[in-house]
């Protein structure tokens, strides 16, 4: 069981890794949604780059790196004791944010939504900043 699953966009992994990096400094356990690369040929590629090269895969539902890199996200998120949703997030980043609700983690968003929604309601905690959020952690 880890404290926190993190997810956001890997394009966002700077910003993922520093939260994750303070939170270990505070004796909390992560799991990383963006620890493995999106271009296991290309692991030290820029965010982007990889990114580039991952969603040219068009054959993604059958590549045995995609199929794991799920089962590792769900198991990331069934084992945590809370979700962090780290702004800005894609599709991805919302639909495991909707599983964590069903699986009943206690949800919380950091950053501002683009624009309003409704089911952003599902985040019991929310903060502007990482620092914000931070300053809560004991």
């Amino acid at each position: 069981m880890t404290n926190y699953t993190v997810l956001s966009k890997f394009r966002n992994k700077e910003l993922t890794d520093y939260l994750v990096s303070e939170l270990n400094k505070r004796g909390k356990t992560c799991y990383n949604h963006a620890a493995l690369p999106a271009d296991p040929n290309n692991p030290d590629a820029h965010p982007e780059v990889q990114m580039q090269a991952f969603e040219s895969n068009k054959d993604f539902f059958n590549d045995p790196y995609c199929i794991d890199v799920f089962h590792r996200d769900l198991d990331g998120l069934k084992n945590a004791e809370k979700v962090i949703t780290l702004l800005p997030a894609g599709n991805s980043v919302h639909i495991e944010a909707g599983i964590a609700y069903g699986l009943g983690k206690p949800l919380i968003l950091i950053g501002e939504p683009e624009k309003p929604d409704t089911l952003y309601q599902i985040f019991q905690e929310r903060y502007k900043t990482i620092e914000e959020f931070l300053e809560t952690i004991k």
